[in-house]
Parts: C-alpha cells; structure tokens; sequence
C-alpha cells in the first residue's frame, strides 16, 4: 500500500522587526511627556499642599470676593465719571467756539472801523493840500504813495508755478541760494517783476490785490510769497496803470521782462500779459506819513 508522499514541512521564517522611524519616536516622547519633569513633580508638591486651585478656608474666599468686587466698582465709576464728564467737555468745546467767532467778529468790525479812520485821515490829508493851492500836485500825491485809489488803462500780467512745479530740490539750477526749486515763483522773482514794471512807466502796482507803494517788501516765509506781510498764492496777478501797449511792449523788452520770458522757456513757469482798458487798484492798508514841514505866511512888509 503506497502512502501518499509526505511534503516536507513548511518552514516559516521569522520576520524582521521594524525599526520606528525617528520623526515618530520624537513625537510619541513629547506626547507622552508633555510636561517637563521639573515641572511636574512641582505641580505634584502644590496639589499635595493644597495651593491649587480656588482658597480653601473662609477668609481666603471673602477676600477674593472683595477684591473682585473692588475692582468692579472701580471700573463703573469711571465709566460713570466719562459718561458725566462727556458733556462738560462738549458744552466747554461749544462755549470756546462761541468765544471764537465773537472775537472774529469784534476784530472785523475794528478792521472795519480803522479802514474808515484810515479813509478819514486821508480825505483831511487832500484837503489839507488843496487849501494850500496845488490840488494836482495832491492828487498826484495820493497817487504815487499808493494813499488813494486808482483807475485807467494798463497791463495785467499773470505769473503762476509751472505744472510740474514740487517743493524740495537738491540743486541749484538758478545759482541763487534762495531757490530750492525750479518750478515754483519766487519772491525774487516777483521783486524784479514788479521793478520792471515800474522802471517801464507803471505809475501804480498792485499784486493779488495788495496795493504796492515806496515802502512795500515782497519776501518770503517758507515757501509762501509774502507782500507786506500779507501772503499770498498763486496764480500772481499784477496790475500796472499806465500807457497800456507802451507799459507792455517796455516791459517786455526789457532786462526783468526778459528774465521772466527765460523762467517760462527754461523751467515751465507759466505767464501771461494783455493790455487792459480799465484797471482798479485798491488804496494800500497802511499809508504812514513819516515827515512834514509846517506851512509858513510870507509877511507883507
């Protein structure tokens, strides 16, 4: 009896353990240990003497209590406080506006009331000179100190910033300290402007509205133009009574002309000047009458 043939045994091999990779085994140490030893057992130590957590005995607890109810107090009377004292502020703003626009108006109507004094003295100026018997030469007067105001034919010349015009700058492109951009109108600029037109027959001047006389200075305060202390800002209008065509075609040919025309052409600085019928200019502000000499009678002998 044959039996069946006996297969030889199945031999299974151990597999090879893995090894955890390094990223793993980092991460299960900080989840296993989340809290560092040294901390730990001084958790521990504090648990165990009862100084976790809320106070145990009676007085520990009222304090807490007052302490929180102390600082609860604290923070509504100080809401209180902002809440009653919002309106005190509101009512202070509103009572300093108020202040403010009395005061405008008191000094408006000064101004107004020295302009009338101003007009006074000079009316009692002409009459005075017309009583000694050259009225023209007090007409004339009043004129050329810029006393009175005035109106006839002449030029009307605007000077503005170029477009591009900024403030700042580190050259020098006009080789003068006092400009520290080329694209903006200067006080110097002004000064010769108006020199020129009255070395070319101007016989009144008046830039933006403030009349020119003997005694006005065009200066600067930063980068504003100031004529008398008065600023002003551009565009610049100058008017100039005279001969009108023979007060432009001067001007223009002349050496300021000349130099505003070079200040359009080399740095964009925009201008315009047209011949006009009729010109008003304002008497200037502040005439003051620096000198006089007494009128004498010439006996008859």
């Amino acid at each position: 009896m044959c039996g069946m043939p006996q297969q030889p045994p199945i031999r299974s091999t151990p597999t090879r353990p893995t090894r955890p990779d390094a990223s793993m085994s980092l991460l299960t140490n900080v989840m296993d240990h989340s809290l560092d030893d040294g901390y730990a057992e001084a958790a521990d130590r504090k648990k165990a003497a009862g100084d976790g957590g809320l106070p145990k005995t009676l007085r520990a607890r009222l304090g807490l209590a007052v302490g929180l109810v102390l600082a609860a107090l604290v923070v509504t009377v100080g809401a209180a406080q902002a809440r009653v004292a919002a309106p005190v502020v509101a009512k202070e703003r509103e009572e300093l506006i108020d202040r403010i626009d009395r005061e405008t108006e008191a000094a408006d109507k000064l101004e107004e009331s020295v302009d009338q004094l101003r007009d006074d003295v000079s009316t009692r100026q002409r009459e005075a000179l017309r009583q000694s018997g050259d009225s023209g030469q007090a007409d004339l007067v009043g004129i050329l100190s810029g006393a009175v105001e005035v109106h006839g034919p002449g030029v009307k010349l605007v000077v503005n910033d170029a477009k591009e015009a900024s403030t700042g700058g580190d050259g020098n492109p006009r080789e003068t300290s006092g400009f520290s951009d080329t694209g903006r109108v200067r006080d110097r600029d002004m000064q010769r402007v108006v020199n020129g037109l009255w070395e070319s027959g101007a016989e009144a001047v008046s830039i933006n509205g403030q009349r020119l006389t003997a005694l006005s200075a065009i200066r600067a305060a930063g980068d504003a133009i100031l004529v008398d202390n008065k600023p002003l800002v551009p565009p610049y209008t100058v008017l100039a009574v005279g001969d009108g065509q023979r007060l432009s075609t001067r001007f223009q040919d002349s050496a300021d002309g000349l130099y505003l025309h070079a200040l359009q052409e080399n740095y964009g600085i925009r201008t315009a000047i047209s011949v006009e019928d009729d010109l008003r200019l304002p008497a200037a502000p502040s005439v003051i009458v620096r000198t006089a000499e007494p009128r004498t009678e010439k006996g008859t002998s």
